[in-house]
Order: C-alpha cells, then structure tokens, then sequence
C-alpha cells in the first residue's frame, strides 16, 4: 500500500500527561484507512523551516465513522514542540500510513507496553476487540499512567506497573506478565523491555510480536536511515517494520 501525503486539520491536542499529548485531526477519506503498528510522518512547519526531518509517529487511535485519527507523543525536541503547539483548526501534513501493522491473530492475547509505547497498543486492541480476542493490556510507566481509561474501555482486563508504586505494581510490567496464559503476545516500549518480554514469551513458545523504533529520515525505505541489525543482517524499521516476530532479534 503506498503511502499519501496529505493536509488534515487538527480537532483538538489535548495534554495526557507530563509531556505527553493527544492529538486529533481530521482524517482524510480519500486517502488509504491505517492499521494498528503503522505510522505516519508528521509535519507542522515548511519545507525551509527547522527541524529537516518530519516527524514519524505511531497511529494511536482510528475511527472511520467519525473520520477522525489520534496520535499519542511525547514532547522531547523541536519537531514534537512545534507539534505541541498546534490548536484547533490549525493544519498539519501527514505522509501515511507507512510501514507494516500488527498481524491480528489469537483468541486470548497481551500486549505489553512501556511509557510512550502504549501508542500503538489501543488501535490494535480495539482491532483484536473486533475480531473476537479476549485483550489483556499490561502497562508500565515511571510514575504517572496515561490512557488507562481508553484501554479499560476496549480491553477485558488492565494491569499496570510503574516504577515509583505510584499506581498498581510497583516494579516491571514484565513482573505482571505470564506468556503461557495467552496464544499471542504484542509488546512496544523501551528496547530493554521489549527484549525481556520477547525473550520471556520464546522461551515458552508463545508467539510474540515486537513494534520496533528508530531515527527515520524519509520513513519509505529509500534512504535505509533507519536500519537496525537483526539475526539475519540489516532491516529497515520502516519498510520491513516497525512490528516484527519476536524471533528476527532475540530467538
């Protein structure tokens, strides 16, 4: 599917958390309907304006009937702050969606997410919600969750970690996680959690499904910007990924 670069109007973009924001634009009907693990390109400024780069980020939230399409990011440089700062009514330019999604598959599933890698995780539960998956969302974060109600709403049980004990376990989400219990597992965050949890989930035998992140320069494959070693050589995050078996980095 070939991405479409577009203009959207920004609906709302609304503070979650610390740094953390939702934003909602209009979405644009002629162009192809996103799945759950793919992204978009994001751009809010001119082609000759600071940062170079657009920014990549994951689809959060879908909804065709109400042609809208959300993106939950962290504010941490120029591009997320130029983003941050767009109102209601503003525009913004999307290239997408890019990249390969989650393959939906598993009757009772868990998806395992850390801080910001929560982004991708709602879009796909409310797919697997759709195609008849028992959906068990497990979170970790620092200190303050995020979202926890829009997951609740879509998943049949939530559990969630944070390293301070603010909310729930006070530990590792991998601590909350048995792969046994399920038929597939999903897992986006922090690359030492990712592991751990692939690692975890192919010593027992469960299938697991890995949402890689990486610098990305055009976000279509063409400049190979945002390859990443695997067991079998190189892979371009965009193109080949970001959602990867667990198996093409830790079996």
């Amino acid at each position: 599917m070939r991405a479409a670069n577009c203009e959207v109007v920004v609906l709302r973009n609304e503070k979650q958390a610390e740094n953390i924001l939702l934003l909602t634009a209009l979405w644009d009907a002629s162009t192809p309907a996103p799945k759950a693990g793919q992204f978009y390109m994001l751009r809010a400024w001119g082609a000759d304006e600071a940062p170079l780069l657009s920014r990549p980020i994951s689809l959060h939230s879908f909804d065709p009937e109400l042609r809208e399409i959300s993106f939950l990011y962290e504010v941490k440089g120029t591009g997320t702050e130029k983003l941050a700062a767009l109102g209601t009514g503003d525009h913004l330019q999307l290239t997408g969606p890019a990249g390969n999604g989650f393959p939906i598959e598993g009757k009772k599933v868990a998806l395992a997410g850390g801080g910001i890698g929560t982004a991708p995780l709602l879009q796909l539960a409310k797919e697997l919600k759709n195609a008849g998956a028992e959906v068990h969302f497990f979170a970790g974060f620092r200190d303050e969750p995020y979202r926890l109600a829009a997951f609740a709403a879509v998943c049949d049980n939530v559990q969630i970690a944070t390293d301070t004990g603010r909310v729930g376990h006070h530990g590792f989400v991998t601590d909350l996680l048995d792969p046994e219990q399920f038929d597939v597992v999903y897992t986006c965050g922090p690359e030492i959690m990712m592991e751990k949890v692939a690692r975890m989930c192919l010593a027992k035998g469960v299938r697991v499904y890995v949402s890689k992140e990486a610098k990305m320069a055009c976000g279509l494959g063409a400049c190979l910007g945002c390859t990443c070693k695997s067991k079998n050589g190189g892979v371009s995050v965009c193109k080949d990924g970001p959602v990867f078996e667990g198996s093409v980095f830790y079996g």
